[in-house]
């Protein structure tokens, strides 16, 4: 969301950021703002409140828990923020439209529609989860979710396109054991509410997922494909100093990692991270037993900026937890991946990798030591061959829809104009 704001701010409009409290002040603590806010006159950080620790993994919070909690905090948090830029601006200075992460809908929609600004929804996850996510009342409908006796590898019937995924291929949020689950309920009302919106943002290229990419158009009648955000805020702004956005928001980076890779030989080092939130956690907690057998052969790091480990030229593969973000990065940088996902859209996203686009494999529910071993030797040795045409494929398609002329450069435009003609219009109707 927030390289996305950059790059609207760079277009030069008006950019008011809104993030939840705990948030907010993670990127004022790790970032600094002075500096950004001296490049982008017209941005502007702002907050509501959501009621969660700053540091949730230590909280003892459950998902459902800050479910709660943001949902209770945010509509009227939102509300109180629209109407005091109004105050302060006037009202002929209020929003032309709000972009929404999609899954805060709930808090954005309703008040949107009451005071007459359009609404684009922006979601992070893939093209193919968000269109997963669409069927998720088909199929609880279909008796498909919860899943019937267990069977994790039953082919799953009741989302369009996806013939072959099974249970297990489907995002976390379905292995429930009833409908009436806090978070799923959740996750049913947002896609719902969503669907209000006048537009989709999607974070990925066009090519890559184009099947399903056609089949969310009959649900709306615009869709900016704009991914990869983090390319393409790079190849839009040249300016080399480091965004808010590219900085270590939760941590300090550990640089140490950059003289260790440059001492390896090109395509030797596999990467293993498992995301922001699990990294940030329990690096510090690492087992004495694995910190000495790794000291020889490896290097752990508590935090270092993914995309250049990726790019560098001694890295050759990557074992991640499939998160939207990382399964992009990996993708622009070129390198195979072994899957080991976990939770929320990570389980669509590792079947994607490994059947559909063949840029890696997915280990899903089978990550035991022997799994992973045959995995990573499997990848890392001279039989990873079968998968570099796909992987460099994939690349070279991901690189060249941010440049100009390129699918995701030419709808980024395209968001552009259109915000502009919103902008338009909106003037013209004043009296």
């Amino acid at each position: 969301m927030m390289r996305l704001a950059e790059l609207l701010s760079h277009a030069d409009f008006q950019v008011t950021f809104v993030n939840t409290d705990s948030n907010h002040d993670r990127i004022v603590g790790n970032a600094d703002i002075t500096s950004f806010c001296n490049r982008f006159p017209k941005f502007h950080f702002s907050s509501i409140p959501d009621a969660i620790p700053c540091d949730p993994l230590t909280s003892g919070l459950t998902a459902k828990d800050n479910f709660r909690s943001i949902k209770a905090e945010c509509k009227p948090g939102f509300r109180r923020l629209l109407t005091s830029l109004s105050e302060e601006t006037g009202q002929s200075r209020r929003p032309t439209c709000i972009i929404t992460d999609g899954i805060m809908s709930f808090a954005t929609v309703d008040i949107a529609e009451e005071l007459g600004i359009p609404v684009i929804a922006f979601r992070t996850y893939s093209a193919s989860c968000t269109w997963t996510y669409f069927h998720l009342s088909k199929l609880i409908k279909e008796g498909e979710v919860p899943f019937p006796d267990n069977d994790m590898d039953k082919p799953i019937t009741s989302v369009p396109g996806f013939e072959n995924v099974r249970p297990k291929d489907l995002p976390g949020i379905c292995r429930v054991d009833a409908t009436d689950e806090y978070v799923l309920q959740f996750f049913l009302g947002e896609t719902s509410t969503m669907t209000r919106a006048s537009a989709l943002i999607l974070n990925t290229c066009y090519e890559i997922e184009a099947p399903v990419i056609s089949r969310l158009s009959s649900l709306y009648t615009k869709i900016y494909t704009i991914g990869p955000l983090d390319a393409l805020l790079k190849s839009r702004i040249k300016d080399p100093s480091p965004s808010v956005s590219s900085n270590g928001i939760l941590r300090k980076e550990d640089k140490s990692y950059l003289t260790w890779l440059d001492a390896q030989p090109p395509r030797w080092d596999l990467y293993v991270s498992f995301g922001s939130l699990v990294e940030s956690g329990y690096t510090e907690s690492i087992p004495t037993e694995l910190d000495q057998e790794s000291k020889e052969r490896g290097l752990i790091v508590t935090w270092a900026p993914q995309e250049e480990v990726l790019a560098h030229p001694a890295t050759g593969g990557f074992l991640t937890h499939s998160g939207w973000n990382s399964t992009l990065e990996s993708m622009v940088a070129g390198v195979p991946m072994i899957c080991w996902a976990q939770i929320a859209d990570e389980q669509v996203n590792s079947r994607c990798v490994s059947e559909v686009w063949k840029n890696g494999f997915d280990m899903k529910d089978t990550c035991d030591r022997s799994t992973v071993e045959k995995s990573v030797r499997h990848l890392m040795d001279n039989k990873r061959e079968e998968i570099r045409e796909s992987t460099d494929a994939i690349a070279k398609i991901a690189r060249d829809s941010i440049k100009q002329g390129g699918s995701s450069y030419r709808n980024l435009e395209q968001l552009i104009d259109d915000i502009r003609s919103i902008a338009l219009m909106t003037w013209v109707k004043k009296p």
